[in-house]
C-alpha cells in the first residue's frame, strides 16, 4: 500500500498528480492510496489552433494562459473527485455522492474565485498602494517602483509557501513533471530511469513565464503611465492579456537560434527561481508524471493504471 499523498484547497482534499497537454489531448494523473494511478485523459484542440487569428503572435500568449488556467482548475477538481471517492471507501456513512460531489465543486469553485480575488489584490493594488506611499512621481519612475514592489512580493510569498510542507509534495511533482518533459524532447526512453538523469529547472516552466511577466509589466505600464484614478488602475487588468502574449513570445525566443540570447536573458531569473518552486521528486511522482505525459501524446502505459471516464 502506498501512503496517500493529500493536500486541501478550501477544506476540500486533493491527491497530488501531475497534468500533461500535447497538441491534442490533455491527461491529469494522480496516485491511489493502493499504489495504482488514476488517469484522466481528454480531447483537447487550443483555440489557437481552431479559429486561425488567435494564433497570431502576441494573441495566442493570452489565449494560451486562459486556457492553461481553466485546465488546470479542470486538473484540481478531478483530483478532488478522485480523493472524495478514497474517503467515500473508508467512510462510507457520508452524505449521498451526489451531494457530495456537488458541494465538493462548490467549494473548489469558491476557492479559485477567492485566489484569482486575492491575487490580484496582493499583486496589482498592494504594490500600487506601497508605491504611492514612498512618493514616487512620474511615469517611468513610479512604474519602476511599482514593479520592483510586486517582484518583492512575489519572490517572499514563493518562499514563504515553500516551507509549508504539503506544498514542498506539490514542487516535488513540480520536478518530476520537469524531469519527464526533459526525457521526451531528447527523445529518450520515458522511463523512471531515464528521467532520473535530468534536473528539474527547465526553462520554458510556468515559474519563468511569471518572472517574464512581471518584468514585462513594468515596460508596459511604463507605457500606459502613472494611475491617477480608480479607474487606471482598473484599466490596468485589461493589459494583462497583452502582458501575457508579450511574455509568451519571449518564452518561445528561448528555443530560436536568432532569438535564443534574448529569451536566456529573460528566463535566465526563472531558471534560478526553479530552485525554490521545483524540488527532486522520486520514483513514485516520476512515474505518476512519465504516466501522464505518456498519456497525452497516445503512449502506451503500464498496468498500474486506472483509466477513468470524463463525467
Amino acid at each position: 500500500m502506498t501512503e496517500e499523498k493529500k493536500i486541501r484547497v478550501g477544506g476540500q482534499a486533493v491527491i497530488e498528480g501531475v497534468m500533461m497537454r500535447s497538441p491534442e489531448y490533455v491527461a491529469t494523473a494522480v496516485r491511489k492510496p493502493d499504489g495504482r494511478i488514476a488517469v484522466k485523459k481528454e480531447r483537447f484542440i487550443s483555440w489557437t489552433k481552431r479559429i486561425k487569428p488567435l494564433g497570431w503572435p502576441f494573441l495566442r500568449g493570452g489565449i494560451t494562459l486562459v486556457e492553461s488556467m481553466v485546465l488546470g482548475i479542470q486538473a484540481l477538481n478531478f483530483s478532488g473527485e478522485v480523493a472524495m471517492v478514497e474517503e467515500e471507501k473508508t467512510t462510507p456513512e457520508k452524505s449521498s455522492k451526489k451531494n457530495s460531489e456537488l458541494w465538493a465543486k462548490i467549494t473548489l469553485a469558491a476557492t479559485v474565485v477567492f485566489a484569482l480575488g486575492m491575487g490580484i489584490g496582493l499583486f496589482f493594488y498592494v504594490p500600487l498602494l506601497l508605491t504611492e506611499l514612498v512618493g514616487a512621481e512620474g511615469g517611468v519612475m513610479f512604474n519602476i517602483v511599482d514593479g520592483g514592489f510586486r517582484l518583492a512580493i512575489f519572490l517572499i510569498y514563493l518562499f514563504l509557501i515553500s516551507r509549508w510542507k504539503e506544498i514542498r509534495r506539490v514542487f516535488e511533482y513540480h520536478g518530476a513533471e520537469h524531469v519527464s518533459i526533459f526525457a521526451f524532447e531528447d527523445d529518450k526512453p520515458l522511463t523512471v530511469d531515464s528521467a532520473s538523469m535530468y534536473q528539474t529547472y527547465h526553462p520554458r516552466c510556468g515559474t519563468s513565464f511569471l518572472l517574464v511577466v512581471m518584468l514585462v509589466s513594468i515596460l508596459v505600464f511604463m507605457v500606459v503611465g502613472k494611475p491617477d484614478s480608480i479607474q487606471d488602475r482598473f484599466v490596468r487588468l485589461l493589459f494583462v492579456p497583452v502582458i501575457g502574449g508579450i511574455s509568451y513570445e519571449i518564452i518561445r525566443l528561448s528555443v530560436t537560434d536568432w532569438g535564443r540570447w534574448i529569451g536566456k536573458t529573460f528566463t535566465a531569473p526563472g531558471l534560478w527561481l526553479q530552485r525554490i518552486t521545483t524540488q527532486t521528486p522520486d520514483e513514485e511522482q516520476i512515474e505518476v508524471a512519465l504516466t501522464a505525459l505518456k498519456c497525452a501524446l497516445g503512449r502506451e502505459v503500464g498496468d498500474n493504471v486506472d483509466f477513468v471516464e470524463s463525467t
